[in-house]
């Protein structure tokens, strides 16, 4: 699966000249990455491993292409709104329970995820409208305000 720290070793790789290209040799790799798990779903899985693999299949595509629109406008900084407005995932080491649990960041806002639930990902189709979802969603969860996104079927509610 594509990281949030990938990207962001990126980001310092271009600010300090070591790798200009780094976004475009990621995206090279984020593309080979995809591949293989294009060919385990098309080999012998159980139901639950093929679902698993498919979802992850939606989420690096859209991740893939993420990297490529930061690589198109030319981010060179992990604090650009380009990168900064991305629903991102970090393993941090958590005070409360004294192990390594996730955190999910975008904008300035910060939650550690305790398995809500996050959409039907098998049916889940990522779109920009599910990226300004997401910043609003998260921001209005930030200020204390809640959430509840309502509307007809189609307007990315998942």
């Amino acid at each position: 699966m594509l990281t949030s720290l990938a990207v962001e070793e990126c980001f310092k790789k271009i600010s300090d000249g070591s790798n200009v290209n780094a976004l475009k040799d990621f995206y090279k790799k984020s593309v080979e990455l995809l591949t293989g798990l294009i060919k385990m779903v098309q080999g012998e899985l159980t139901k639950e491993d093929r679902q698993k693999i498919m979802c992850l299949i939606t989420l690096d595509t859209h991740s893939r292409d993420i990297v490529d629109k930061l690589d198109i406008e030319n981010v060179k900084k992990a604090d650009a709104f380009q990168w900064q407005s991305q629903l991102k995932f970090y393993w941090m080491d958590n005070p409360t329970t004294k192990s390594k649990d996730c955190v999910i960041k975008i904008a300035d806002a910060s939650f550690w995820y305790s398995y809500e639930y996050l959409g039907n990902g098998p049916r889940l189709v990522v779109t920009p409208l599910t990226d300004r979802i997401y910043v609003t969603a998260t921001q209005a969860l930030h200020l204390k305000m809640g959430c509840a996104p309502a509307g007809p079927a189609g307007t990315g509610k998942t």
